[in-house]
């Protein structure tokens, strides 16, 4: 009798362990060149980040708002002496004698010119901001304060006549004489032409700051009528 040779029989556990270590060992291989790779690679660069901007618009300032400020703009002044002789005449003994109380007072004082802006209109003003441009005619000059200088300003001399009565109020009468007088010295001396000029630059400059390029200034001339207001209807 031939008697079968018994086949070993292989054991199924022995393959599974092979496939197992297999694929680790292709993962541990995958993640090794995926790192390499993602070491070897640059770096991306950060996005930037989130960003905001607000845009400020500043009005323009009114210009005749800006320049009626200003207020009374003294712009110049003059330092002005005068010599008043005043007499007080009267008649005494029924007109028959004539005497005098007079004085004699050194005056000294400062004369102040300017221009009072709250007197601008808008009439006077024209502006265009597109092309910063700006156009104002000012008020004319104007004395604007006179008074004596009361440590400077004396009495030289005071002679009363023999009959003549002493006159109370003759002090007074030449400090106000002198006040006119030399307001009137200070006219003729120009004061009121230089303080429109001095005015006009003043003005000039301030209109300048605040962005107008193109800037004409005008005064007008002392006792020149002002322009009519404008009437709607």
């Amino acid at each position: 009798m031939v008697s079968e040779v018994e086949r070993p029989k292989r054991r199924r556990g022995g393959v599974l362990p092979f496939l197992v270590g297999g694929s680790a060992l292709c993962l541990g291989v995958g993640l090794g060149l995926f790192g390499l790779k993602t070491c070897a690679a640059p770096p991306r660069p950060l996005l930037p980040p989130m960003t905001s901007s607000v845009t400020v618009v500043r009005p323009t300032p009114d210009v005749l708002v800006a320049v009626r400020d200003l207020a009374r703009l003294e712009s110049a002044a003059f330092h002005m002496e005068r010599v008043i002789d005043l007499s007080d005449k009267q008649s005494k003994l029924w007109g028959m004698v004539s005497t005098e109380d007079a004085i004699l007072l050194v005056a000294v004082a400062e004369v102040t010119a300017g221009l009072d802006l709250q007197k601008l209109t808008a009439a006077d003003v024209v502006v265009d901001p597109a092309r910063r441009t700006a156009r104002i005619e000012l008020p004319a000059p104007e004395v604007l304060h006179a008074a004596l200088d009361n440590e400077k300003t004396y009495v030289h001399s005071r002679k009363t006549g023999t009959l003549a009565s002493r006159n109370e109020n003759l002090e007074s009468r030449a400090r106000k004489e002198a006040e006119r007088t030399l307001i009137e010295a200070a006219r003729q001396a120009g004061l009121l032409s230089r303080a429109g000029d001095n005015a006009r630059r003043t003005v000039e400059a301030l209109v300048h700051s605040l962005g107008y390029d193109k800037v004409e200034v005008t005064v007008r001339a002392p006792n020149a009528p002002a322009p009519a207001a404008a009437t709607s209807g």
